[in-house]
């Protein structure tokens, strides 16, 4: 099993910036994946950002030049700094892993951080 926790949440003034972090632990033998969904009340979890073991990245355009995703292989985090956030960012944000495994390749979740934008 992989386990993650995130950190970082909070309430923050729009405008303002926040940085999430998660670490992974346990039955990593390589992590190919580490990506941050979020899910807004009423709303289907959606991808953010994605980085995968070689650093290629991916962004929904909704925040493309606002978030930037990062991760430290040595210390299996993955990082999400978001800079102008706006209200419409508010939403819980999952940590994602894909994971080979003693047993296997699978998909781990974190069990979410709260992000709230207001004034």
């Amino acid at each position: 099993q992989v386990r993650l926790v995130e950190s970082g949440g909070g309430l923050v003034q729009p405008g303002g910036s926040l940085r999430l972090s998660c670490l992974a632990s346990g039955d990593i033998v390589n992590i190919k994946v580490m990506a941050w969904y979020r899910q807004a009340p009423g709303k289907e979890r959606e991808l953010v950002a994605r980085i995968i073991s070689g650093g290629t990245t991916t962004y929904a355009d909704s925040v493309k030049g606002r978030f930037t995703i990062s991760r430290d292989n040595a210390k299996n985090t993955v990082y999400l700094q978001m800079n102008g956030l706006k209200p419409e960012d508010t939403a819980v944000y999952f940590c994602y892993v894909r994971s080979s495994t003693y047993t296997g390749t699978y998909d781990f979740w974190g069990q979410g951080t709260q992000v709230t934008v207001s004034s």
